[in-house]
C-alpha cells in the first residue's frame, strides 16, 4: 500500500522489534524488515557490529517472510540469526524456508546469504533468549501459526498478529488465555469490522470487536491492533479505534492504539 492515505499508518506488513539490553528479538520478517535494517544500521548501538539476534516467526505466509531477502544487516560478515517458527503440513521449517528465497521468486537463495541462519522447528514450549522467557503456543489462523509471549523482569509482550476469532466470537482459546493472560502489551490480529467478517469467516483473523474481548478476559493492560487490512486506509482506521474505545470492555483496558509504523512503546520505564 502507499499513496497519502496511507501517510500515518503505513503500508509495510509484520515487522516488531523487541529490544532489551543486549539482546535484539524481531516479531516476524514482512516488509518491515527492510526499514528495520536501515534503523538498525544506523543505531547508535548497533551501528557498525555484525548482527546478531533472533526471530519469532508465527507462519510462513508471504507478508511474514518478504522483508528477509531485503534486510541488509544479514548480508554482513559474521551477522547470525537464529530464526524460531513452525514447521507446515508442506514440510519443515528449513526447507519452506530456502523455498521461499529461491530462483525463480528471487535471484539468490538463502544459502547464498553472507551472514549465517541457524532454524529452531518451534511449537507448544517454553524457552530462553537471553534475559527473556518466551512461550509459544499453536493459535488459531489458515495454516500451523503460533503466537509469542516475551517475559523480562516482570514485563509482558504479547504477539498474535494472525489470529482466526471463532465464528461466534465469544470464546478465548487456552492457549491464547497463556500467551496473553496479564501482557502489559498486547498486539493482536484487529483486521476486520464486523461487516467484512461475516464475508471472510474462515479467512484467519479477528474482528476489531473480538481483539478487544480477548484483551479484556486475558487482562492485558493494553491492546495495540495490528495486521491492518490492505485496503483500509488511515481514516478508516481512525474510524476503527474509535469503535474499540467505545466498546463495554475496552473500559477494563488501560489503553487502546493502532499500530503504525516507527511505533515505540517502551515498558518499564
Amino acid at each position: 500500500m502507499s499513496g497519502p492515505e496511507y501517510a500515518r499508518y503505513g503500508g509495510n506488513t509484520s515487522c516488531v522489534l523487541v529490544e532489551m539490553d543486549d539482546e535484539l528479538v524481531i516479531l516476524d520478517l514482512g516488509t518491515g524488515l527492510r526499514k528495520l535494517g536501515h534503523d538498525l544500521a544506523d543505531h547508535r548501538r548497533w551501528g557498525g557490529r555484525p548482527l546478531r539476534g533472533s526471530v519469532l516467526l508465527t507462519h510462513m505466509h508471504y507478508d511474514h517472510l518478504l522483508g528477509l531477502p531485503f534486510f541488509g544487516p544479514i548480508h554482513a560478515p559474521g551477522a547470525n540469526l537464529d530464526v524460531f517458527g513452525p514447521d507446515t503440513a508442506e514440510g519443515p521449517l528449513s526447507e519452506v524456508m530456502a523455498r521461499a528465497v529461491e530462483p525463480p521468486y528471487f535471484p539468490v537463495s538463502l544459502a547464498d546469504f553472507t551472514g549465517e541462519f541457524h532454524l529452531h522447528p518451534t511449537g507448544d514450549q517454553n524457552f530462553a533468549l537471553g534475559p527473556a522467557k518466551v512461550r509459544s503456543r499453536f493459535i488459531a489462523h489458515r495454516g500451523h501459526t503460533l503466537g509469542y509471549r516475551i517475559e523480562v523482569d516482570d514485563h509482558v509482550v504479547a504477539y498474535l498478529p494472525d489470529h482466526q476469532a471463532p465464528l461466534d466470537q465469544s470464546t478465548v482459546s487456552a492457549g491464547v488465555r497463556d500467551l496473553g493472560e496479564g501482557a502489559d502489551l498486547l498486539i493482536h490480529d484487529a483486521q476486520y469490522s464486523a461487516a467484512e467478517f461475516d464475508q471472510k469467516k474462515d479467512w484467519g483473523h479477528s474482528t476489531v470487536a473480538y481483539a478487544v474481548r480477548v484483551a479484556a478476559e486475558v487482562g492485558a493492560k493494553k491492546l495495540v491492533m495490528f495486521h491492518h487490512d490492505p485496503h483500509h486506509d488511515d481514516e478508516t482506521i481512525d474510524a476503527l479505534v474509535t469503535a474499540a474505545r467505545a466498546m463495554p470492555e475496552a473500559r477494563q483496558l488501560g489503553g487502546i492504539c493502532a499500530a503504525y509504523e516507527g511505533m515505540t512503546v517502551e515498558l518499564g520505564r
